[in-house]
């Protein structure tokens, strides 16, 4: 038997393996839309409250004090996301920035326990969570293969939306989204290790904020 025709044979299989392995870790801050108007009766007229504008400035400030090169910008295709975006994007200049539909808020998946205030119709959870669903799986994964330096990536959406990705990342059970709680202009930071691995650095931090700023509507 030629060991050593094995072995070449092995350590190239290795080499052509690692071509799809992924390299880099991702770290994603997923933050929540700022305090908006409750009474509009559309998406148009759910605008930010000047409460809300201040809380995005200051969120804004808090990123752009991290120091980090961010990659781009993904937020819900909602008003009040829209607006939360356009002023924490003014204090990471040169940062791209990209709307999609499948962060919107909605119903992602009956809670457990179940709660009386918020009962939203069962079609809306299978019209809703679908969507969700597919918002996970496509923005929160580990690096592609061809991703040679970790990134640093910021998803503006919703307090449902991004409570229900936690839950998902972390492998604990979907139906515990309720449980958590997210102030407005809120960070919570994921980071995904090449294994797989996924760690919570932060959940809904607004420590960087005055108190009478914070709010959770």
């Amino acid at each position: 038997m030629n060991l050593n025709k094995i072995n070449g044979e092995t350590g190239e299989e290795e080499l052509q393996l690692n071509k799809y392995k992924a390299k880099a870790t991702r770290h994603i801050f997923l933050i929540r839309h700022s305090q908006y108007n409750l009474n509009g009766r559309s998406d148009s007229e759910r605008v930010l409250t000047p409460l809300g504008c201040e809380q995005a400035e200051l969120t804004g400030k808090r990123l752009a004090s991290l120091g980090l090169k961010y990659d781009q910008i993904i937020h819900s295709s909602m008003t009040r996301a829209k607006e939360t975006t356009e002023i924490i994007s003014k204090y990471l200049p040169g940062v791209t920035k990209k709307s999609t539909d499948m962060l919107r808020e909605g119903a992602p998946i009956r809670p457990e326990p179940p709660v009386c205030h918020w009962k939203p119709d069962v079609v809306q959870y299978y019209e809703d969570g679908a969507r969700i669903e597919a918002a996970f799986r496509n923005f929160i994964h580990r690096a592609e293969p061809k991703q040679e330096e970790d990134s640093y990536e910021i998803i503006i959406c919703h307090a449902n939306v991004i409570r229900y990705i936690v839950c998902r990342a972390l492998q604990l059970p979907p139906e515990a989204w309720l449980r958590m709680s997210l102030n407005n202009g809120s960070i919570t930071y994921l980071v995904i290790r090449p294994s797989g691995n996924v760690a919570l650095r932060l959940l809904g931090d607004s420590g960087f904020m005055p108190p009478e700023k914070i709010t959770r509507t």
